[in-house]
C-alpha cells in the first residue's frame, strides 16, 4: 500500500511540474543565415563567427549547437521583447560548416534546421557555413530587370537588319515594320529593330521605375534574334550597336547561299562595325553606372552558332581578311578540335559534329579536347567584366550542359569562376538551372542561379494553377498553401544563404508563358490558339499579388521587359512580343515602381529573414524582418473575401503595437494610403476582399 503510494505522489508531483513549466513554443524558435543570427554573415576561413538561436523568453532550459560529430553548449546572451537569444562563437576552418540546433525544456527537446521543428535531425536541412565565400553586396535583393534586345526600343534606324540580308535556318532575314506585330511562330529571324541605343533612350525610364540591374539577353554577333547561337563572342552584333560601313548586296530572290549575302558579311565581320559596337556597349556601362543600375551579360558557353567563325559552316568568314579558316571549312583550321566529329572522312560539306539536343545550328563546344578553346572562353568571360567593359557578371546559358561529363562541367565552373572573380571581384555568376542546384552552389562555381523551384513555379501553381510554359492546367493546385510552404522550404534549403539572397526571382521570361497570360488558365501555346488568346480573360490583380510576392521574397525580384507594362503573351516566341511603347498599362507601372520603392527602401525586405505565418488555402501569410524592422505579408488569393485573425508576434513583434498598411492591392488597382492596424497580444484581425494582398509595417512608438 505504501508503495502505491508513494508511486503516486510521484506522478502528482511530476505532474505539478509539468504544469508549472510554459508549454515549448516552438513558433518563436529561429535562426537562419542573415546578419542577426550569424556575424559575420560571410565569414572567411580562420575568423570568427557568432551564431545565434530565438527563443520564447524563459521558455526553454537549454540549447545546443549540433555539428556531426559535436555538440556545443549555447550560452543565453541577449533577452528583449518577447525573445531571448542564445549565441555561439565558432572559428571556422577551410572546411564547410554544417550545423542544426538542439533544444531542451523539461522532459521535451526538439531540432530546429531550415527546414524548421523537427524531433530528428535531417542533415538535407543543415545549415551551411562556406568559409571564404560571398556574394556581391549590390547583388543582394537587387531589382533585375531582363531585356531582349530586339524587343524593347528600336533607337537607331540605321543598324536595322534588313529583309532577305541573309539566309539562316529555312528562312531569310526579315524585318518587321510593325512594331506591334506578334511574332511568328517560327520567326528566329524576324527583326523589330530593337538595340542598344534604344536601352540607352530609355534609361531614365528604367531609373524611374527603380531597376537596378539590367540583364540583358546574349548580345554577341548572331544571326538569330535571340541569339543563342553566338557567331563571335569578341564582338557585340552591330545590329544592336552601331554599322559605320555598310556596303555589299542582299540575297537574291531564292538564293541560299551566304557567299552571296555579301551585305551581311560586311556588317558583321568588318572591324570598324565591329569596334564601333563594342564602344557603344562600353559607353552604355558607364551610363547605367552613372544612373546606379548594373550589367549583367547573357555566357553561352555551352554551345556556338554554325555561323560561328571557328566553325563557318555557312562559310561567311571564308574570303575574309583576318580570320582562320573554320573547322567546317578545312581539316586544317586551328579550331578542328574546338567541335566534335563524328565523321571525318564525309570531310566538309557532309560532316557531321555534336550538336546540344541534335540542333546542327547549335554545334556543342568539346572543350575537353582543347586547352585553347578553354582558356579563350576563360579570357571571354575575364574580358567583358573588365575595363573599358567593366559588365557587372554573367548569366549563364544551360550551364549544367557544359562539357561532355559532370566531372569536367565542375571543373570548368570552378575555374570560370577563378577567372572572373580574378578580373572583378564584384562581378556576379547567375547560372540558368532547373532542379536541385546544390551541387554548383558549394561556393566554388556559381553564386546563384535563376530561381525557378523555389520561387517561379510555388508561385505561379499558388496563384494561377498553371504550368509555367502554359502547357497545363491543374485546378486543385490552385492556393494550396501546404503545397507552395513545403515546397519553398524544401528548396530553399539548396541554397547557401548569400546564393539564396541574390537569386534571380521572375515570374516570366524568355523561355515561359507571360504571368498575366497564366492568370487566364488558357492551356496551349500561340499556334494553336492564336495570340489573341493570351490576353483574354487575364486577371491583373493576380498579376498584382504575383508582384507583392516577388518584391517581399527573398532573392532579387527581376521584371521581365514589359510585364510591368501589362504584356502578355504565350510561351517562345509569343512571350517575346515587342514592348508596348504608347499602349503600356500606366497603373500597372506606377504599381511596379512603388512597390520596387518600397523593396529597395527597406533593408528588411532586401536581406531580411522570413518565416511563414498561419496560412490556409488560397490565403498566404508571411514575415520579413530583421531586428530593426519587421512586415507581415498578406495574400488572398480567394473568390471571396477573408476575415483573417492572425498570430504575428513570431516575426519580432511585440504583444500589443501598430501596423501600418504601406501597400494594398485588390481587383480594384492598388493603395499606398496609410491604414493602421492593432496588434492586441500578438495577433492581428484584418479583412481583406478577393485577389487582394497587403504590406504591412511595424510603426515604432517613436515614429
Amino acid at each position: 500500500m505504501k508503495k502505491q503510494q508513494s508511486i503516486y505522489e510521484l506522478n502528482r508531483i511530476q505532474q505539478y511540474i509539468m504544469q508549472m513549466r510554459p508549454i515549448l513554443r516552438k513558433r518563436a524558435l529561429f535562426s537562419d543565415g542573415t546578419e542577426d543570427y550569424r556575424s559575420p554573415a560571410e565569414p572567411k576561413a580562420g575568423e570568427l563567427v557568432t551564431i545565434r538561436f530565438r527563443t520564447a523568453r524563459d521558455n526553454v532550459d537549454a540549447v545546443w549547437l549540433c555539428t556531426e560529430q559535436k555538440k556545443y553548449f549555447m550560452e543565453k546572451t541577449e533577452s528583449e521583447g518577447l525573445f531571448d537569444y542564445y549565441s555561439i562563437e565558432i572559428r571556422m576552418t577551410e572546411e564547410h560548416f554544417s550545423y542544426y540546433f538542439e533544444i531542451e525544456t523539461g522532459m521535451l527537446h526538439c531540432i530546429f534546421d531550415r527546414y524548421g521543428v523537427n524531433q530528428t535531425p535531417r542533415p538535407q536541412y543543415n545549415f551551411e557555413i562556406v568559409p571564404g565565400f560571398s556574394t556581391p553586396d549590390w547583388a543582394k535583393g537587387a531589382v533585375m530587370y531582363q531585356i531582349l534586345t530586339d524587343r524593347f526600343y528600336n533607337g537607331d534606324t540605321s543598324n536595322d537588319p534588313l529583309t532577305d540580308e541573309y539566309f539562316y535556318i529555312r528562312t531569310t532575314s526579315q524585318k518587321v515594320d510593325n512594331w506591334e506585330k506578334c511574332p511568328e511562330n517560327f520567326s528566329v529571324a524576324e527583326f523589330y529593330g530593337g538595340d542598344l541605343e534604344g536601352v540607352r533612350k530609355k534609361m531614365d525610364y528604367l531609373a524611374e521605375l527603380g531597376i537596378e540591374v539590367i540583364y540583358f539577353n546574349p548580345l554577341f554577333v548572331s544571326p538569330s534574334n535571340h541569339k543563342y547561337d553566338i557567331q563571335d563572342y569578341d564582338y557585340i552584333d552591330p545590329h544592336y550597336g552601331k554599322i559605320v560601313v555598310d556596303e555589299g548586296e542582299l540575297l537574291q530572290p531564292g538564293d541560299r547561299n551566304n557567299q552571296h549575302a555579301s551585305r551581311y558579311i560586311t556588317r558583321v565581320t568588318d572591324k570598324r562595325n565591329l569596334e564601333a559596337s563594342n564602344e557603344l556597349f562600353a559607353t552604355l556601362v558607364k551610363e547605367a553606372h552613372q544612373r546606379g543600375i548594373r550589367v549583367i551579360l547573357d555566357g553561352v558557353f555551352n554551345h556556338c552558332g554554325s555561323f560561328n567563325k571557328w566553325l563557318d559552316r555557312e562559310k561567311i568568314y571564308r574570303s575574309e581578311a583576318g580570320y582562320e579558316p573554320g573547322a567546317y571549312i578545312s581539316k586544317d583550321s586551328p579550331y578542328n578540335d574546338f567541335f566534335q566529329f563524328h565523321d571525318q572522312n564525309a570531310w566538309p560539306d557532309n560532316g557531321s559534329y555534336d550538336g546540344w539536343w541534335g540542333h546542327d545550328t547549335l554545334p556543342k563546344l568539346n572543350y575537353e579536347d582543347s586547352d585553347t578553346l578553354h582558356d579563350y572562353i576563360l579570357h571571354v568571360a575575364a574580358k567583358w567584366v573588365s575595363p573599358p567593359y567593366n559588365a557587372d557578371g554573367w548569366r549563364l546559358d544551360v550551364a549544367a550542359d557544359l562539357g561532355h561529363s559532370p566531372e569536367y562541367n565542375h571543373q570548368f565552373w570552378r575555374e570560370f569562376r577563378d577567372a572572373v572573380k580574378k578580373a572583378n571581384p564584384q562581378a556576379v555568376i547567375l547560372a540558368e538551372h532547373y532542379g536541385d542546384p546544390r551541387d554548383w552552389l558549394g561556393g566554388d562555381q556559381w553564386d546563384t542561379v535563376m530561381n525557378y523551384d523555389a520561387f517561379m513555379e510555388p508561385v505561379t501553381w499558388f496563384l494561377t494553377g498553371m504550368e509555367k510554359h502554359s502547357d497545363d492546367f491543374k485546378p486543385e493546385n490552385i492556393g494550396k498553401f501546404e503545397n507552395f510552404k513545403g515546397a519553398m522550404k524544401h528548396y530553399m534549403a539548396s541554397f547557401l544563404t548569400p546564393s539564396l539572397q541574390c537569386s534571380m526571382n521572375e515570374l516570366s521570361n524568355h523561355d515561359h508563358s507571360r504571368f498575366l497570360t497564366r492568370t487566364n488558365h488558357k492551356v496551349g501555346r500561340a499556334e494553336q490558339l492564336g495570340t489573341k488568346a493570351a490576353e483574354e480573360g487575364v486577371n491583373t490583380a493576380v498579376l498584382r499579388e504575383a508582384v507583392v510576392i516577388q518584391m517581399t521574397w527573398p532573392g532579387a525580384p527581376t521584371v521581365y521587359y514589359g510585364d510591368e507594362a501589362g504584356l502578355c503573351g504565350f510561351t517562345d516566341p509569343d512571350n517575346r512580343r515587342t514592348y508596348p511603347w504608347g499602349r503600356e498599362d500606366k497603373e500597372l507601372i506606377r504599381f511596379h515602381r512603388d512597390i520596387i520603392r518600397i523593396h529597395k527602401e527597406n533593408p528588411a525586405l532586401r536581406t531580411g529573414s522570413v518565416k511563414f505565418l498561419n496560412g490556409e488555402d488560397n490565403l498566404l501569410c508571411y514575415g520579413r524582418f530583421n531586428r530593426e524592422q519587421q512586415f507581415v505579408i498578406i495574400v488572398n488569393n480567394d473568390e471571396n473575401i477573408r476575415h483573417i485573425d492572425l498570430s504575428v508576434w513570431a516575426v519580432g513583434l511585440p504583444k500589443y503595437g501598430t501596423l501600418e498598411q504601406i501597400l494594398f492591392t485588390s481587383e480594384n488597382g492598388y493603395s499606398i494610403s496609410s491604414v493602421s492596424y492593432d496588434i492586441v497580444n500578438g495577433r492581428l484581425d484584418i479583412t481583406l476582399p478577393k485577389h487582394a494582398a497587403v504590406i504591412l509595417k511595424r510603426k515604432n512608438p517613436e515614429e
